[in-house]
């Protein structure tokens, strides 16, 4: 069983939803983002959403764009990511990482060669947002034949037909974007998600987490109640660019919104 299959089996044992916070790795520098991990993980994290920077991240708002900014300005490649969560691995071998981010990273890699270097790694799943699986076979099967989790984006707009693509192919579990716009975005509308919920679920026995829009407890208790994992990326990503001069500042004001999450969250 993969560490991403075990920790939702673990969480579904005891009625318990995922909290899955995003970061993007070397935001605001590099010595940040392994302390950081491991904050999150003693705060109630169950997984951790590792964003590779990109100089083009189309689905992500203007939070996670400075960000990945930041973190481009330090020189962050692929390989450092990676070498980043081979780092977090010396200490913490139970929190599954998954890396989200865009194609033209892993292109320059190569799709084998990347695979394997995230295995080593202990990476355990992959966010590919600009890849469509229809377009993803050479990818795919590179990351299944390194135990690689490919995940994958549902939206409002996501035909039944089109949910049925992405659930027959993903694995781990099924992400799904709770309103249409970019991270950081609007309000959520709960009944509106929970009936897309009820239609994915119809399709997939995968755990679904709902992601865009979760900003604070409320929120995030909120999806709680409907969904599988909440998954909360702009309103961290917005404290570490606030106290961006101050790691200790970074880390206790990151690390209080993720308590205060995992509180709401196992209220329900």
């Amino acid at each position: 069983m993969s560490r991403i299959a075990g920790c939702f089996a673990a969480l579904k044992e005891n009625n318990k939803t995922a909290l899955i916070p995003f970061i993007t790795a070397g935001d605001p520098h590099r010595d940040v983002t392994v302390p950081l991990m491991h904050t999150l993980v003693e705060q109630g994290a169950d997984i951790i959403e590792l964003g590779v920077p990109f100089s083009d991240p189309m689905a992500d708002g203007p939070v996670i764009q400075r960000a990945s900014e930041r973190a481009l300005e330090n020189n962050m490649s692929l390989r450092d990511v990676l070498a980043v969560v081979t780092e977090f691995r010396k200490t913490n071998s139970a929190t599954p990482v998954v890396l989200m981010g865009y194609l033209n990273p892993i292109e320059i890699m190569g799709y084998e060669a990347f695979a394997a270097a995230a295995q080593d790694a202990g990476v355990d799943g992959v966010l590919t947002v600009d890849i469509p699986p229809e377009e993803g076979n050479d990818l795919i099967n590179a990351m299944r034949a390194h135990e690689l989790d490919p995940i994958y984006l549902l939206a409002p707009t996501s035909t039944e037909e089109r949910i049925r693509k992405i659930t027959s192919t993903a694995s781990g579990f099924v992400y799904y974007v709770s309103l249409k716009g970019v991270t950081g975005a609007a309000n959520l509308d709960v009944d509106a998600v929970s009936a897309k919920l009820d239609a994915i679920r119809q399709t997939t026995e995968m755990p679904v987490g709902v992601g865009f829009g979760i900003k604070d407890a409320a929120t995030a208790k909120a999806m709680a109640a409907i969904a599988d994992a909440v998954v909360v990326g702009s309103a961290i990503v917005q404290r570490v660019e606030d106290n961006a001069g101050d790691t200790a500042a970074i880390q206790s004001s990151v690390g209080e919104l993720i308590a205060e999450m995992r509180t709401a969250i196992d209220a329900i």
